[in-house]
Order: C-alpha cells, then sequence, then structure tokens
C-alpha cells in the first residue's frame, strides 16, 4: 500500500471492532485514498502491549447517516467534500491478525508467534514496512528461496523456507494459464539452489526438462539447462527430444514383465476398466505368472484363444474380450516392449540416490493419459519400495538416510481421486511416506478432484486463481480463517498471483510470483543468493554461456 505522506509513518487507521476468526476492523484514516487499500496487502497494528501483523482480507465503504445514502451531498463543493470524508462517509478495512512482531517496532521477538489475541479499540494500524515483512518471511539464506513480491511492495521479496517445504507434500493450483508450472519450476529450482532434496519431475507436457513455452508462445529455459550438471532429463519419446534440441541422457523403455496387477487399479477409469475385468487380471497372473501375463494374454487375438483362455483361468469371456480390447493400447506405445534391455526405472532410481536430478519428459505420449498413469505409478511404486527399504536400514544411524526426494506430478486428480487414492502409489506417499523421506508437489488444475484425505496432508498451497466453487472449497478445507481468504483468493489476478499459505510460510501470504524467463531471472536462479551473483557479475563470469 502506498502511504499519503512521506518521512514519518502516516496511521492507516484506528481499530473499532472486529474479532480474532472474522478479522478486525480498521476505520480507514481520511488522509489515505480508499483506492490504495488492496486486498492481500499487509497491516501492522500498535496495540497496548503487542504489535500485531496481519493481511487485508476485505474493504467496505460504510456511512454513519443513512441519509447520505438515499441522498449523496455536493461533493462539488471542497469545504462539504472535506466535512463528510471520514466523518458522514468512511471505509472499513478488515485485517485478519495472523502473527505478533514483539510489543513494538523496535522490541521484536526472537520469531513471531501466532496470534491468539486481538488488539484493542483504537489501537492504531499501520502499512507495514519493508523491515517489518522481512521479520516475518525472512531473506535469502541457506533455507529460504524467494518465490515473489507482496502486492504493492516491489522491492520486498517473499521467501519460502524449502526445508520445511520439502518435508511434506505440497500443491501448486490454478486453472489453465494462470502461471502455475512457472510458479512449480521456481520452486524445482529452489530445491536444487538450496540442495534440500532431489526432484523427480513427471514431465507431462516436457516443459521442465530442456525448455518449455510462455503463454506468449516464447521458449523459456528449463531446468537442464539452468543447472545442466545437476540435471538428468530422461525421455519415453526420443525422437520428440531430439526434434527439440536436446539430446537426452537416456530412453526410457518399459518391459511387460514390469507391470503389475495394482497398475491395472490405478488405470481402471482412464481405461475404463470394469470391476471384473481389474479381477480378472489377478486370474491371469496366477495363470501365467508375474512377469508373463500381460504378453501371453494380449498375443492371444483371437475369440477362439480368448475363449480357451476364459476356461483355463475361470473367468467369463466377455469379460476378458472386454479387458483385452482396452488393454491392447499397450500394444500402441513403443516404449513398451516385451523385456526392457535396460532397467531405466533402476537407473532413475540409482541418479536420485547420487543426488542428481531427474525429469522425465512424456514426449508425444504426455497427451496419452493412459502412458503417464502407467509408468508414473509404476516409477513411484519402485521409488515406494526401495525408500521404504533404505529408511529401514537407517534405523538409528542418521548418516546413512537417504536424500529427501520430491515427485512432481501434474494431473494429480487423475492418481489422487477419491476412487483410486487409496489404491495408487501416490496416496500411500501423500499420506504416509514423509517419515520416509518421500514427498509429493502437485501440480494441478482441479483440486476438487483430489481425495480429501490427501488434500489435508498437502502441507503449503500455492494457489494461483481459480473460478470453480467446488475448487476453492477444496484448496481452503480445513484451513483456518478460511472464509476469509476465500475474498483474498477471488481477487487475485489472472496472471502471475498467488496465494500461499502452509507449513512453509509463517502466514497466508499474497504474491507476484517472481520472473521466469528473463536473462536477469536465469541468472539469478543460477545462484544461490544475491551476494553469489554479486561477485560473480563482478568477477566478470559468463552468466549466459552458450548452450
Amino acid at each position: 500500500m502506498n502511504g499519503p505522506l512521506p518521512g514519518k509513518q502516516q496511521p492507516l487507521g484506528l481499530v473499532v471492532g472486529g474479532s480474532l476468526s472474522r478479522g478486525v476492523l480498521v476505520r480507514l484514516d481520511a488522509a489515505w485514498p480508499v483506492e490504495n487499500v488492496t486486498v492481500g496487502s499487509f497491516v501492522t497494528i500498535q496495540g497496548q502491549g503487542q504489535r500485531y501483523f496481519g493481511l487485508v482480507s476485505d474493504v467496505s465503504l460504510e456511512v454513519s447517516d443513512a441519509s447520505l445514502q438515499a441522498s449523496p451531498p455536493d461533493m462539488a463543493d471542497p469545504f462539504v467534500a472535506s466535512v463528510i470524508a471520514g466523518t458522514g462517509a468512511y471505509a472499513l478495512v478488515t485485517v485478519l491478525p495472523q502473527l505478533v512482531l514483539g510489543s513494538d517496532a523496535l522490541d521484536a521477538v526472537a520469531a513471531p508467534q501466532p496470534a491468539r489475541s486481538i488488539p484493542s479499540h483504537f489501537a492504531q494500524a499501520y502499512a507495514a514496512s519493508e523491515a517489518d515483512v522481512r521479520t516475518v518471511f525472512g531473506g535469502e539464506d541457506a533455507r529460504h528461496v524467494w518465490v515473489g513480491n507482496p502486492l504493492d511492495m516491489e522491492d520486498t521479496r517473499i521467501c519460502l523456507d524449502i526445508e520445511e517445504l520439502v518435508k511434506r507434500s505440497n500443491g501448486v493450483f490454478g486453472k489453465s494459464g494462470t502461471g502455475k508450472s512457472f510458479l512449480a519450476r521456481i520452486l524445482l529450482a529452489g530445491v536444487l539452489q538450496k540442495r534440500a532434496a532431489v526432484n523427480l519431475v513427471f514431465d507431462m507436457h516436457n516443459d521442465y526438462g530442456w525448455q518449455g513455452s510462455s503463454e506468449r508462445g516464447t521458449a523459456v529455459k528449463g531446468l537442464k539447462q539452468l543447472y545442466p550438471s545437476q540435471v538428468a532429463v530422461f525421455t519415453l519419446d526420443g525422437e520428440s527430444s531430439r526434434r527439440r534440441g536436446m539430446t537426452p541422457d537416456a530412453e526410457v523403455q518399459i518391459g511387460y514383465d514390469q507391470i503389475e496387477p495394482q497398475d491395472m487399479e490405478t488405470l481402471g477409469e482412464t481405461l475404463n476398466l470394469t470391476e471384473p475385468g481389474k479381477s480378472a487380471v489377478y486370474s491371469l497372473v496366477r495363470h501365467f505368472g508375474q512377469e508373463r501375463w500381460l504378453y501371453e494374454f494380449l498375443s492371444r487375438e483371437t475369440r477362439e484363444e480368448l475363449d480357451t483362455l476364459a476356461s483355463n483361468v475361470s473367468e467369463k469371456f466377455e469379460v476378458l474380450w472386454t479387458l483385452h480390447r482396452r488393454l491392447r493400447i499397450f500394444t500402441r506405445m513403443p516404449f513398451m516392449v516385451q523385456k526392457a534391455p535396460d532397467d531405466a526405472v533402476k537407473r532413475i532410481l540409482d541418479y536420485l540416490e547420487r543426488g542428481m536430478h531427474v525429469v522425465l519428459e512424456f514426449g508425444r505420449y504426455g497427451e496419452d493419459l493412459a502412458a503417464y498413469v502407467l509408468v508414473a505409478n509404476m516409477l513411484t511404486r519402485r521409488i515406494r519400495e526401495r525408500y521404504v527399504h533404505l529408511m529401514e536400514q537407517a534405523q538409528g544411524d542418521r548418516a546413512q538416510m537417504p536424500r529427501p526426494v520430491v515427485i512432481t506430478v501434474e494431473e494429480a486428480h487423475k492418481f489422487l481421486s477419491g476412487e483410486v487414492a487409496g489404491m495408487t502409489t501416490f496416496g500411500t506417499i501423500a499420506r504416509e511416506m514423509r517419515k520416509y523421506n518421500v514427498t509429493l508437489l502437485v501440480v494441478d488444475q482441479r483440486p476438487s478432484g483430489i481425495d480429501e484425505e490427501v488434500m489435508s496432508q498437502i502441507g503449503t498451497r500455492l494457489t494461483c486463481l481459480l473460478d470453480n466453487e467446488r475448487d476453492i472449497d477444496a484448496v481452503l478445507t480445513g484451513v483456518s480463517g478460511s472464509r476469509e481468504l476465500r475474498g483474498v483468493l477471488a481477487k487475485l489476478e489472472s496472471k502471475q498471483q498467488a496465494l500461499i499459505f502452509g507449513h512453509a510460510v509463517p502466514m497466508p501470504v499474497v504474491i507476484k510470483t517472481r520472473e521466469y524467463g528473463t536473462a536477469e531471472s536465469y541468472a539469478e536462479l543460477r545462484f544461490a543468493d544475491a551476494s553469489q551473483l554479486k561477485r560473480a557479475a563482478e568477477d566478470d563470469i559468463d552468466l549466459f554461456p552458450k548452450q
């Protein structure tokens, strides 16, 4: 917020009412233009014994005499305007107290504490200063990464506690075109910079590896271009990768022998599998064995062969015939082979354990939801098994604990809907894998499609604009002050703004997302903090080497 006067800080107004749950009401000082007070802005309130830090959730116009609404005065007369403004007609600002900073501006506590009380009547409110914001959100350091700026405070940086972020599963939500993929890239770069975890990205739309594209259609660098020695790109579609000017570190092939019955449970909705069909898969596994069931089943193409098989496995012919038609989609995926010559899944796990970040590109198969769901769930299942084993081995010896892994998945509602969340590895990770050092970063435009129990485990939520009421309800479920935050979320701009709340920030905050896609932004992302960037510039380091 821009104050009315330079120099000494001008009070925003006085507290005249309110509550802790719905926010306190601040009567706006007549010297403050109401247009300068925006939802999502920060406010400090100096109480009798404590100084509060809060968020503007609403602004309203009020009159002390109802006749002013029925018969407005002649505001062309400057004298009449000065008398009416701030007395007969005034503005009320609703502020949600979030934290206590200390007793006054010179007495900050060691760490901001949650606000469990409210200031008294007529306490003075002020627009928060840059120093106040730094006290609350900290600055860039070994565990904090800059993600954006507060509204109306372009020179002040909001930082996330990246180490706290990776301890839990997190979500980036927003409708299409709001910039959630850009925000996800910033988070992934922050995790890499601070070495808080290793990333495994299921890159459905080929945005995170070598390069992606902006809403304007211009190319933007991916993680591999920014950090070539720390990021490996695997691909299911080598032809697509080379066409886009990148040589992948490895091409992935999946063997029929690697597909398990649990994968069919996950694909049930995507392939429209019936319950009898999913049950028949287990009969096929018992008949042919785990490694051969899918190949043997798909190799039987005639009605006669399937009829004989139905008798042998005690299943109805119609069930096997329908299941066969559904599963033939695998024969149209060139990366699916009878037996893979190289265990790409093991190679990816080896990279992660060595601290290499991995992006798995799907190429043209990104539009094939069955391929995406199959590969992502299968690989994640192996990761879960491996990390449970590693953590059990490291019991009592923290030095042997594996590096934390953050798995980024788009279209998360396909894996985490109420119908399949209990059957997928993703649901298991979201609910219980935090203790095994594996968490999720879900990127989705339909949070209402994600199981409520899974949403309750999302530690930090970074939410761009949503226009569906069910999606808004899902994001705010279980959040203190959700009614007031709903109003804040509804006022976000359609691009490059987000509401952040959860474990990685001390309080909800609305940000303008930092730039991603300019030469300056790439330079800042390549270095861990501003001091490194400054030294690099002074040493005349080439910040943008030719790729």
